[in-house]
């Protein structure tokens, strides 16, 4: 599948001085039903990874990834909600409650917790959401400085908090959890035992190689796109709405923002048609 880019953050790439603007175009009740459906199909993501439940120890690791997705989600929430309040009440002197930076951090602690939903504990499941949540607030402040456009935050959400999710399966893995569908397994996470940091250092080995693995395939064809023109849409047709440039349909637009420009709007179908 190939998506095109929206206009960026940065209404002009090559200006260093121009700054970040954010995007207000997502719909906010949409935004909280897509959150909830995300984290409804979760569930069944991360406990159907058992397979069945007929044996006790697959229905405790079922049971287990359940509540330790419901925990880590939660903490994600709390932390991204809360810590992005905490800054923006040091940086302007006033306290905001971000709803899309609460959305952002469950998903966060959605996708930390997917790596080892069934084999930590509901403590360290917490900690790992909370860890996901300030991950997410400090990858997005790192996309805005190194001037990279994320429309989605797919970067912070998915990369960042992914990688803390498999280093974390290396970190509080219960061993006696892992043995219910390892037998032979003789180690686990490292705060379980200091001495030995095998299953740490596999998953740091294994990042390694998704990473090099999707760079050496992904960078070649993302590159192609970008000679051929093909991984931004034209600005003129994003304007209009790809809808109509894409699709030959309407551009969903709210009653206000046809409002606020509609003669610029009508200039730019003008102008495409």
């Amino acid at each position: 599948m190939i998506s095109f880019c929206n206009f960026s953050h940065f209404a002009n790439q090559t200006d260093q001085s121009v700054k970040y603007q954010p995007s207000h175009v997502q719909t906010t009740t949409l935004k909280v039903l897509g959150t909830l459906i995300l984290w409804f199909g979760w569930y069944g993501f991360s406990t159907g990874s058992t397979y069945f439940i007929t044996t006790t120890r697959k229905a405790f690791l079922a049971q287990n990834a359940a509540v330790n997705t419901t925990l880590a989600a939660a903490g994600g929430t709390m932390t991204s909600l809360l810590v992005n309040a905490w800054l923006v009440e040091r940086h302007t002197g006033e306290t905001e409650f971000n709803l899309s930076d609460a959305l952002f951090g469950c998903l966060s602690g959605l996708v930390s917790i997917t790596n080892g939903c069934a084999y930590v504990d509901s403590w360290a499941a917490f900690i790992i959401g909370m860890v996901s949540g300030i991950i997410y607030l400090g990858g997005t402040k790192l996309l805005v400085k190194a001037r990279i456009d994320d429309a989605v935050d797919a970067i912070p959400t998915h990369m960042f908090c992914g990688l803390w999710g498999t280093v974390a399966v290396g970190l509080f893995a219960v061993p006696d959890y892992l043995r219910m569908t390892h037998e032979d397994i003789e180690y686990g996470g490292w705060f379980y035992n200091v001495d030995n940091g095998r299953l740490l250092g596999c998953q740091m080995i294994g990042i390694l190689f998704v990473v090099g693995w999707v760079s050496a395939f992904m960078l070649p064809f993302f590159g192609l796109l970008h000679y051929l023109g093909w991984l931004r849409a034209d600005r003129l047709e994003e304007i209009v709405g790809l809808d109509i440039s894409y699709h030959g349909g309407i551009s969903g637009r709210t009653q206000s923002d046809d409002n606020d420009d509609d003669a610029s709007r009508q200039e730019h179908l003008d102008a495409y048609f």
